[in-house]
């Protein structure tokens, strides 16, 4: 039993007096000495009111959290933690594991799920969402801890922690973060929401205080000197996760560790799996003592920096801006690159909440009297700087370097000192309606309609903003009556008048804005047709949120191959340039998505500017036969596995709750199962730790094989599958029937093609080889076979429209590099597939004029 478990392990029951007796002695027996903020937050919360923690990072609010947990667990309430990142979601979670026992403990971001029903839960703001929309009143949800409460503000997200305060008025709440701004406006709200006194707790004393200073050198030579001043470990702040990985190799040739730090980071590394293809340059750079953080890798990655962080063992952090999430990183400095962001629409200066979240990360309690906040000053600015200095020892002129053109905003010493004193801005609204609302909130036993009309006359919006709200309630819920995903019944004992249809799975959700796409597109499909999951698994991706960067990968694919044919096909530069303005990444079934939706958004006013989204990323995988390590490295995404990762889970979960059961065949089924097989396996960390903890004997399972999509086995066999490896087996083939014309072998060099026709009514001779051959050496002294000739810009590939053929040319170099002679090849794909090998038929040997 956990110490914090003994408190309340009694035969009979505490009152709150004596209770927080028990807890305030435990305090003390850890040797913590209660901040007065701490105390009275606290107190408050043992007197049943609602606590509103505005204090600096650092100051404990988690330790405040605990004691409302460990409150509500002895009354035998069910608490729930939650918080905008699923990273700080994790890491609550296996704390309290530590804290109250991993059997009291559950855990729900959406991408996993442990224990749900335990007594604590930890999940994302979106799941307390759902359950309040879903139960409301009814919910058996007792205390809610928000931390990191001005996400309430966020555009994208704030609905979710808007809901709960509209909700479950019999719950009482914890509000915390160390921006909040002024409160006055939600202790009134949560006191008109359950009745309960609200009291805001508010401190400006930091634990540890910082300090500011402003850096005019290079960021390698400014790291270097924080490092040899004592001040790391250093969070280095970034706002792309590619320049988050490229400061981690570039600081690659400073010395960060000792040879004993580097020695203790390799012991710690032992029996961890860097499996998938970007775990060698997380480990070179790990290491070294540098850690990578942020959103684009994969969880077990990011846990892993955390811990050896936690440990003392890295000395600089690359990351992007999710750290000043609360996550528990110990750093003693912060390092800002730039203080200038793009929020997604557009760039600007950073907000001073935003600044302000991440400064606070600096300082550890308990082991730093000070923390530091460092912001460098433009890099061009910096810059220019310098080539000022030279020019003063050398009196040579100097052109000035000029800021960038896109994604930038200046910044000076003046902005940093601005963003250093501006107080956090006002938390406003950001309520949103949408059909995965609507279907929770008429899911309830009572009348769903009357709290779908109270639960948007309570949001925090103004008047005007709540009628157009209504109007676009009305809109979502005729559209959900017409599609049969609501229907109408007799009115219920309990009020109901509406329901979910009992047809679709039980978990059928709406959760993208167009889901109601899909469900509304699927009955004009034929379940019959070959490729009807294929299309099924397109409609769902193009409702999803774009992967912008594997979307540009793929764009670069495509280009590049449009470019080598057009060379083939002899196109003018500045043409080809042209052409290739035209070319999109692959949108498979794109006439059918837009005209389909232009007639959808049509009928529906609701969908305004919202719009469909083709791609093929998950559908690719499974027409190629791809794991998840063979797509990372077709495109380069080392960099961005956990980017992968996120839309591949986006699209399970579309597939397995928006496409109703009725409408899936054995394909599809197969597909959902691949999906949740692979997320399940790319990272399992969560899940072990949670053994770990439950079982002290727990041993992880070894690593199995790489789980492949369906047909993988069969795919395996085919020799087309690969085109690159295809081409390569093909142009083998080439060489050898060249090797032997040269040699004068022609016999031999037609037993190395299919022996087909190469033409109706006539067929390649060894005679009529060598003639064609004669022919050439009239116009050149010999053929090429040098590792140039063979090089591979000088094969040309076309596929045949119908996709069963390939068209192969093969430019023959000549020693006075005319190479105006050409072997093109006839390639019959599904021949060569049966064969095994590829199976060539030879078209022309000749000349290209």
């Amino acid at each position: 039993m956990t110490p914090l478990l003994n408190l309340i392990a009694t035969d009979r029951p505490l009152d709150n007096g004596a209770l927080l007796g028990r807890f305030l002695e435990f305090v003390e027996g850890r040797k913590l000495q209660l901040y007065p903020a701490q105390e009275t937050a606290i107190l408050e919360l043992f007197d049943e009111k609602n606590v509103i923690l505005n204090t600096p990072t650092g100051s404990g609010k988690s330790l405040v959290a605990t004691a409302l947990h460990l409150q509500s667990l002895a009354r035998g309430r069910r608490s729930v933690y939650t918080c905008p990142i699923k990273a700080l979601v994790n890491e609550k979670w296996l704390a309290l594991c530590r804290e109250f026992g991993a059997e009291n403990v559950g855990l729900s971001t959406g991408d996993a799920t442990v224990n749900r029903e335990a007594p604590i839960l930890c999940c994302t703001a979106e799941i307390l969402a759902k359950i309040a929309l879903l139960e409301g009143a009814t919910a058996p949800v007792h205390d809610v801890v928000m931390d990191e409460f001005h996400y309430y503000a966020d555009r994208e997200r704030g609905t979710a922690w808007q809901v709960p305060l509209l909700t479950l008025p019999h719950t009482r709440f914890l509000l915390m973060s160390a921006t909040l701004g002024d409160t006055t406006f939600f202790e009134e709200e949560l006191t008109r929401l359950n009745g309960r006194e609200t009291v805001t707790v508010a401190s400006k004393d930091r634990p540890v205080p910082l300090e500011f200073s402003y850096a005019e050198t290079p960021l390698a030579q400014t790291l270097e000197a924080l490092l040899t001043g004592g001040k790391g470990p250093v969070y280095v702040v970034h706002f792309t996760q590619a320049d988050a990985a490229q400061s981690a190799q570039d600081f690659m040739s400073t010395n960060v560790c000792t040879r004993e730090e580097k020695a203790a980071i390799g012991h710690a590394l032992e029996g961890f799996k860097f499996s998938s293809p970007y775990g060698p340059e997380i480990k070179k750079w790990l290491r070294h003592g540098i850690g990578l953080h942020h959103a684009g890798l994969l969880p077990k990655y990011r846990v892993l920096v955390e811990q050896l962080a936690q440990r003392g063992l890295l000395k600089v952090i690359c990351g992007t801006d999710t750290l000043g999430v609360g996550i528990n990183v110990p750093i003693r400095t912060v390092l800002f690159t730039q203080l200038c962001k793009f929020s997604g629409q557009k760039t600007g200066i950073l907000s001073a909440r935003d600044f302000h979240q991440i400064s606070g990360r600096a300082g550890r309690k308990g082991f730093d009297d000070v923390g530091w906040v460092v912001a460098q000053a433009p890099a061009h600015v910096i810059e220019n700087l310098q080539l000022e200095q030279k020019q003063a020892a050398s009196g040579k002129k100097f052109v000035k370097r000029k800021p960038p053109e896109r994604n930038f905003v200046n910044w000076d010493k003046q902005t940093f000192a601005r963003l250093m004193a501006a107080p956090p801005e006002r938390l406003t609204s950001q309520f949103q309606v949408d059909h995965g609302m609507l279907l929770n909130v008429l899911s309830r036993p009572g009348d769903g309609c009357q709290a779908m009309r109270e639960l948007i006359a309570r949001c925090h919006e103004p008047a005007k903003a709540k009628k157009a709200l209504t109007r676009r309630a009305w809109q979502l819920f005729r559209a959900l009556v017409e599609r049969g995903i609501i229907e109408f019944i007799p009115q219920t004992p309990e009020g109901a008048k509406v329901r979910v249809n009992v047809a679709l799975q039980e978990d059928f959700s709406m959760n993208q804005t167009l889901s109601l796409y899909v469900h509304d597109t699927l009955p004009l499909m034929d379940p019959q047709a070959p490729d009807y999951a294929l299309v099924v698994l397109t409609l769902v991706e193009s409702i999803l949120e774009d992967p912008e960067l594997i979307l540009r990968r793929q764009l670069g694919k495509v280009k590049d191959r449009a470019i080598a044919e057009m060379k083939m096909q002899g196109i003018e530069y500045n043409q080809r340039m042209e052409e290739l303005e035209k070319l999109e990444y692959p949108k498979p079934n794109r006439d059918f998505i837009y005209a389909t939706f232009n007639a959808f958004a049509a009928r529906h006013p609701w969908v305004g500017q919202e719009n469909i989204r083709p791609k093929s990323i998950a559908r690719e995988m499974f027409e190629e036969f791809r794991s998840f390590a063979e797509y990372v490295k077709l495109y380069e995404l080392q960099r961005a596995e956990g980017l992968l990762l996120r839309h591949l889970s986006s699209v399970y979960k579309a597939l397995a709750q928006t496409v109703p059961d009725a409408a899936k065949n054995d394909t599809l089924r197969e597909m959902e199962l691949y999906l949740a097989t692979m997320l399940r396996q790319i990272d399992s960390s969560l899940l072990e730790e949670w053994e770990k903890m439950r079982d002290p004997n727990y041993r992880p399972r070894d690593e199995q094989a790489e789980v492949r999509p369906p047909g993988s086995d069969e795919a395996a066999a085919d020799i087309t599958r690969d085109p690159k490896a295809f081409t390569a087996a093909i142009r083998n083939r080439i060489f050898s029937f060249l090797r032997a014309v040269v040699s004068g072998d022609f016999d031999t060099a037609l037993t190395t093609l299919e022996a087909q026709p190469a033409a109706e009514n006539e067929s390649w001779t060894p005679e009529r080889l060598r003639q064609a051959w004669e022919a050439y050496y009239v116009e050149h002294e010999t053929l090429r076979l040098d590792p140039e000739a063979r090089n591979v810009r000088h094969t040309y590939v076309t596929v045949s429209e119908d996709r069963k053929r390939w068209r192969v040319q093969q430019m023959l170099i000549d020693p006075a590099e005319a190479n105006d002679w050409v072997a093109e090849f006839d390639v019959d794909l599904a021949g060569s597939r049966a064969a095994g090998e590829p199976a060539l038929r030879l078209l022309r040997l000749g000349s290209l004029v």
